[in-house]
């Protein structure tokens, strides 16, 4: 008896449609680009985006009260450590937190009241500080995560990821050193939103399925920005006219990059070992002889074979949100104000961007000291670059502004916060490396495109 035969014992009849079904449904979710108002997004971007179209006016009032649970509950949790908070491994880990962890959501919650009431000092207050997180960020965060956190098992948990993980392994592996799962990862940004495919990779190396360095390679290299919010960036700054061939320039960039960069230090050092609490639960060879498709299928429905009821999925679903709603929205609230603080009222982003002055001239570009601190300043938020670089009078300028915007991919305010938190081994100055090392590798690049389309 073959392999695929001993296999093919162990998985039920229903299990066709265990993966067929719930796979389906993910990938309409998850993956498949869809037109709603103008944009193009995905069906879980549809539903975020209802919800913040419905209740908008009332979402910053219900952020200020998650950021009073989280910092309240902490406090309350931390000194007196309640029975039924020791018990449970999920509050535990939500509530009970160290010194340092009390401190940012205790400032999470002071900043919050004063964004939301506009009382305080000016650099906390302001709507282009503490205003913005509020207003602007966490509410994306709130909404995505609430159904993304949710559905995601539809994506993860019945199939898919194996079925095309075994079918791209030959092309992901010698390409960019990654599992084929991984591919799913790049669409969920790619079609809906970056933090959506760092969700994706923080759960599947929480289970086993991506070894340290994979997950930090995925986490940084290929949470691309969405398709919508490329053309937000672009109109803003002013070269929405030129969108196909700076998404194309963009693309060019990251896949670059994504070549690159898991080849150097510091993601080429990373081990290849698995999360140590669940260790390894995948085995991604292929036994000779047998097609990748007849693999795959069997995989996806062995996975599916052993996935979780309902009840159990919709509690961990559940409790994935609390987590980001009660652990990640306070840290992007006292961070990602603290970072917008040091962009707007400080001249530390303009002083430290003074050796990229040559730089930029040398490459062709004008009115390079006005752009110069643009290309640093968006390790603190994606969004600054293009709104400091829609006064250059330069288009060429602006469009290599915009495109190193997205193409740098770490910032503070949410990607940085959200790997951070995670279980994925990634530091701090780490992060700032690999900002500095993806901004070196994909300027020139970027620059290239600018002269062609735009010199």
């Amino acid at each position: 008896m073959t392999i695929v035969q001993k296999r093919e014992e162990k998985i039920s009849r229903t299990a066709t449609w265990k993966f067929l079904i719930p796979s389906l449904i993910g990938a309409l979710l998850f993956l498949v680009p869809v037109s709603y108002n103008d944009e193009v997004t995905i069906g879980v971007g549809i539903l975020a985006s209802y919800l913040q179209t419905t209740f908008g006016e009332w979402i910053p009032a219900f952020i200020l009260f998650l950021l009073g649970v989280s910092a309240l509950g902490s406090l309350g949790a931390t000194v007196s450590k309640p029975a039924f908070v020791r018990e449970s491994p999920f509050l535990r880990g939500l509530f009970i937190t160290g010194p340092i962890g009390l401190i940012v959501r205790a400032g999470a919650l002071v900043f919050g009241i004063m964004a939301f009431y506009e009382i305080g000092p000016e650099p906390i207050a302001s709507r282009a500080t503490g205003g913005v997180v509020l207003y602007d960020l966490a509410p994306v965060l709130l909404t995505w995560f609430l159904f993304a956190g949710i559905l995601l098992p539809l994506l993860v948990e019945f199939g898919l990821m194996e079925f095309v993980g075994t079918l791209l392994n030959k092309v992901m592996r010698p390409l960019f050193t990654l599992p084929g799962r991984s591919s799913i990862d790049t669409m969920a940004s790619w079609m809906g939103a970056a933090p959506v495919g760092v969700l994706v990779t923080m759960k599947q190396y929480d289970e086993g399925y991506y070894t340290k360095r994979e997950a930090s390679v995925i986490a940084t290299t290929f949470s691309i920005a969405s398709i919508a919010f490329s053309l937000v960036v672009a109109n803003v700054i002013g070269i929405g006219h030129l969108f196909v061939p700076f998404y194309v320039a963009v693309s060019v960039a990251c896949l670059v990059a994504a070549v690159i960069m898991p080849r150097i230090p510091p993601l080429s050092r990373k081990e290849d070992t698995y999360f140590e609490p669940v260790g390894k639960q995948i085995d991604d060879t292929v036994p000779e002889g047998v097609s990748l498709l007849k693999w795959g299928y069997q995989e996806a429905r062995l996975k599916a074979n052993t996935a979780a009821g309902p009840k159990t999925l919709v509690k961990s679903g559940v409790q994935t949100v609390l987590d980001i709603w009660l652990g990640l929205i306070p840290l992007v609230m006292a961070l990602g104000t603290v970072a917008l603080m040091v962009a707007e009222y400080t001249p530390i982003f303009r002083i430290i961007s003074y050796p990229l002055i040559p730089v930029l001239t040398l490459l062709g570009l004008p009115e390079a000291a006005e752009a110069a601190p643009t290309f640093l300043v968006g390790f603190a938020d994606m969004f600054l670059p293009a709104v400091l670089g829609s006064g250059v009078d330069s288009e060429m300028t602006r469009f290599v502004i915009a495109g190193i915007s997205l193409t740098q991919l770490i910032y503070m305010s949410e990607i940085g916060i959200l790997i951070l938190r995670s279980n994925i081994p990634v530091k701090f100055w780490e992060l700032v490396v690999i900002f500095i090392l993806r901004t070196i590798i994909t300027l020139p690049v970027l620059v290239l495109f600018a002269h062609l389309f735009v010199g």
